[in-house]
């Protein structure tokens, strides 16, 4: 905690919470007590009162309220009071970014948002967190939909009951709402409500809406933007739980496919297909042919066929059963994909290699070392010759008003294609 004689020459940026000075720790209540001049919004001064300093009221146009940071910089121990943590959603990263982080120090308060969290006795490292200002609404619920966990802060401009309606008529309707209101205040409220409840009521402006998804409940796959030939983001289709790391990648997806040569009348399996992202896209690229998606779990097997019906796709073909045995059914195909062999690799991959017809590929994605190193293996020794790529990718996502990236699981692909015969 910053004390008063570490930030005689600095701006102090000071966080407060709804009960003004009486929740300030000592030292910070002293920094505010002894500050010549106090800025902030107007309804953060009012909690500072009491303090003698001249109070000075931040203009909203943030040109005009960086002059008037700098002209504060020349009194004795100014201090600018912001709600909560001022580096969460506040000015603090605003003001430090352009006029540099030596001419302040930061001393934080607790932020609403971990307070609505702590009021509903839920964790929030592993929450998206976000504000609701000045975002399109489309993106904001393309986030939510696959989340376990949300906390947002509420605007003007997309109340909790604009965003409860807007994730209803995308189909969203797997979370528990909590809206907590005037934290810290005397007349602090709690509200616990279903989507649908929430989409007719109103609340205090001040307020933090946390969405908790409810057990096992599938993400509702995304209907935004065009549908491409193939690589279509991960969220476009629905998952089965848990859901991290268990749909192939768009990115192996789309060099996955572009390795097996589908051709429009292309017989293809798809062997461990889960949600059936890749028998999907596979059956847009061989319009004219079939493919059978081959998937052990009963529950999976319902999500490839709503796949493949929000899709468009009645050429997918579900087939409940497990490899290699199930395989012997099915007609001979012209190119494979295989996304789970469980720990019979070497019996799958010969088994499967062995329908492929002359001239047709067989593409292989594993997650662990010990799974490439069992596939290429049993694949170097069924077509000699083995394809493969450790694709390492991360994606560029805005968290709050910042770009990062955020990597994937690395994964193996391999492929091979079966030669023919009559070329020896």
């Amino acid at each position: 905690m910053a004390t008063l004689s570490d930030v005689r020459s600095k701006l102090v940026i000071l966080g407060i919470g709804d009960d003004g000075l009486a929740g300030l720790t000592d030292s910070a209540r002293r920094l505010v007590m002894s500050a010549e001049v106090i800025l902030g919004a107007p309804s953060t001064l009012s909690l500072v009162e009491s303090a003698p300093g001249r109070k000075q009221p931040l203009e909203p146009e943030m040109s005009v309220a960086l002059r008037q940071v700098r002209e504060a910089l020349g009194h004795r121990n100014p201090v600018l009071v912001s709600g909560g943590d001022p580096l969460f959603y506040g000015v603090a990263r605003y003001l430090c970014d352009r006029l540099g982080k030596d001419v302040f120090e930061v001393v934080p308060h607790v932020s609403s948002m971990q307070l609505a969290f702590a009021r509903i006795k839920e964790s929030w490292e592993d929450a998206y967190l976000t504000n609701l200002g000045g975002r399109p609404i489309e993106a904001v619920v393309d986030r939510i939909r696959t989340a376990e966990k949300v906390g947002l802060f509420s605007s003007d401009e997309c109340p909790p009951r604009r965003l409860a309606r807007a994730l209803l008529e995308r189909g969203i309707d797997y979370f528990r709402a909590y809206v907590c209101e005037n934290l810290g205040s005397p007349d602090e409220r709690v509200t616990q409500a279903e989507l649908g409840e929430l989409a007719e009521m109103d609340f205090n402006p001040l307020n933090v809406l946390i969405l908790v998804r409810k057990p096992n409940r599938p993400d509702r796959a995304s209907r935004a933007g065009r549908r491409r030939l193939f690589g279509n983001s991960d969220e476009s289709f629905a998952q089965s739980l848990p859901k991290r790391g268990l749909i192939t990648h768009a990115e192996v997806r789309a060099i996955a496919l572009a390795q097996l040569d589908i051709r429009p009348t292309s017989v293809v399996w798809d062997i461990g297909a889960g949600s059936g992202s890749v028998a999907i896209e596979a059956a847009q690229l061989a319009d004219q042919g079939t493919v059978y998606a081959v998937e052990p779990e009963p529950g999976d097997i319902a999500l490839i066929q709503a796949n493949a019906e929000e899709f468009g796709v009645p050429n997918v073909k579900p087939v409940l059963g497990r490899a290699p045995e199930i395989l012997a059914d099915l007609p001979e195909p012209d190119a494979i994909f295989v996304g789970g062999t469980g720990r019979q690799v070497d019996l799958v991959l010969t088994t499967a290699f062995a329908r492929l017809c002359q001239g047709g590929s067989l593409a292989v994605n594993v997650a662990t070392i010990e799974g490439l190193s069992a596939a290429y293996h049993a694949l170097k020794s069924l077509a000699g010759s083995v394809r493969v790529w450790n694709v390492t990718v991360a994606r560029g996502i805005e968290q709050m008003d910042r770009l990062r990236f955020e990597a994937i699981a690395p994964t193996f692909l391999l492929a091979v294609t079966k030669r023919d015969e009559s070329d020896d």
